[in-house]
């Protein structure tokens, strides 16, 4: 079971080259556009964040916020048009999806998994927080307790979590201070960006990562190298 992810490879990933990423700069408001326009997503904006560097704690009092410090303007919500360009655009959760929060190396070695079984994962964000973020349907957040018990990883102290109604994730290009700005790590489609997939399908596989990279965290160094 240890080895049931194999060694992670960069290759699998796929990840665009440094320098093609930097040829164009896109700002928040053209991303707002087509995030509504192409892919009919709600979007909020808001401020760009404040400070040389992204707070820990966000004063909406969440430990787990996934848009610290950067809750939306007030009437903006679904207006891509009032999206400043230097600004910060964020996703309403629990709308067209809702999002599946593991800690990055627990989400590339799931991601690496689930790609080689066929798994049609859907999109995937990479904040600079250390995180990843699975795009999923909508509605998971509520069933998240219910779903685990299925699975048998009710009783686990998993580092998961799911972003749902009344929540934001923000979006690409959104820059949290110093740590940077928010990427795709896969990007939407035609195929996945109105039909994200069910959590069921990617849950375990996940669940499972962030369990082995808890364990391993816990072990002695001796025995984990």
């Amino acid at each position: 079971m240890d080895n049931l992810f194999g060694e992670l490879r960069l290759g699998h990933l796929r990840l665009a080259p440094l320098g093609a990423r930097r040829r164009t700069k896109v700002t928040a408001s053209r991303a707002a556009a087509e995030y509504t326009g192409r892919w009919g997503w709600t979007v909020a904006t808001g401020e760009p964040a404040a400070g040389a560097t992204a707070p820990t704690r966000c004063p909406c009092g969440s430990r787990r916020c996934a848009a610290p410090g950067l809750h939306p303007v007030p009437g903006t919500t679904g207006r891509a048009d009032a999206a400043d360009a230097e600004g910060s655009v964020l996703f309403p959760t629990g709308r067209a999806f809702d999002v599946l929060d593991v800690p990055e190396q627990a989400g590339l070695q799931a991601l690496v998994r689930l790609e080689r079984m066929g798994t049609q994962v859907g999109p995937v964000l990479a904040p600079p927080t250390g995180r990843l973020q699975f795009l999923v349907s909508a509605g998971t957040a509520r069933r998240l307790p219910d779903l685990l018990y299925r699975m048998g990883w009710d009783d686990a102290a998993l580092d998961l979590t799911c972003h749902g109604e009344g929540s934001y994730v923000a979006a690409p290009p959104t820059v949290l201070g110093e740590l940077g700005p928010v990427r795709w790590l896969r990007r939407p489609t035609r195929d996945n960006a109105g039909c994200p997939p069910e959590a069921r399908l990617l849950l375990g596989t996940l669940a499972y990562a962030c369990h082995r990279s808890r364990e391993r965290t816990a072990e002695p160094a001796w025995i984990a190298s």
